[in-house]
């Protein structure tokens, strides 16, 4: 009486998890980075991080987020429009305070200048195109983790004033986001403890 061969097992695939797993871990190792090395990085790795950020969800597909780029000596433009700003809100503002404003220009070696131009549309309100803005920098930063890079999300009052709209040829019509530096991390915020049951319904 002969024995059935026993049919080969099927080829191993690859686990469902595995890829869902680097993007979590991804999300999970994002946090703010405080000290920046100067080696910038490189137009290729700038132009990665751009098409992730372009590749979030657009509601109508309007793009409504625009991207300027300082880098080396163009970041003296943001300095100098950063010194104008808070000199015309602090008129008697001392000038160590001037220099003060000056250095956060130069916190990285990458300054992205991320604005929303919202459009008139029937479909799609304004508050849905600056959240797709605002998606467009979660990808653009969770890129940069994913490649060994570092950023830092500021705001303030200069994203709010004409004069650095001016400065940096952003229409006044629109919105800046945030100024995201970028770059080779140094020193990082500590981790922070995530907590989502307190703002969370289960209908």
């Amino acid at each position: 009486m002969t024995t059935p061969e026993t049919p080969p097992a099927p080829p191993a695939s690859p686990r469902p998890t595995d890829r869902s797993d680097t993007v979590l871990a991804t999300i999970a190792a994002r946090r703010s980075t405080k000290k920046f090395a100067e080696q910038s990085p490189t137009r290729a790795q700038l132009e990665a991080l751009l098409h992730s950020a372009a590749c979030a969800p657009d509601h109508g597909k309007l793009a409504p987020w625009r991207f300027t780029i300082l880098q080396g000596p163009s970041r003296g433009l943001f300095a100098d429009a950063l010194a104008e700003s808070l000199r015309q809100r602090m008129p008697e503002v001392a000038e160590e305070t001037v220099l003060r404003e000056r250095e956060k220009a130069f916190r990285s070696p990458v300054l992205v200048v991320v604005s929303a131009h919202a459009e008139p549309h029937p479909k799609v309100p304004e508050v849905e195109q600056w959240v797709a803005v605002g998606a467009a920098v979660q990808n653009l930063w969770l890129a940069a983790v994913a490649m060994g890079l570092g950023a830092a999300w500021k705001t303030g009052n200069a994203a709010y004033d004409p004069v650095v709209k001016r400065a940096l040829g952003i229409a006044e019509a629109d919105a800046i986001i945030g100024f995201l530096h970028v770059g080779s991390p140094v020193a990082s915020a500590p981790p922070r403890e995530i907590e989502f049951d307190s703002r969370t319904r289960w209908l």
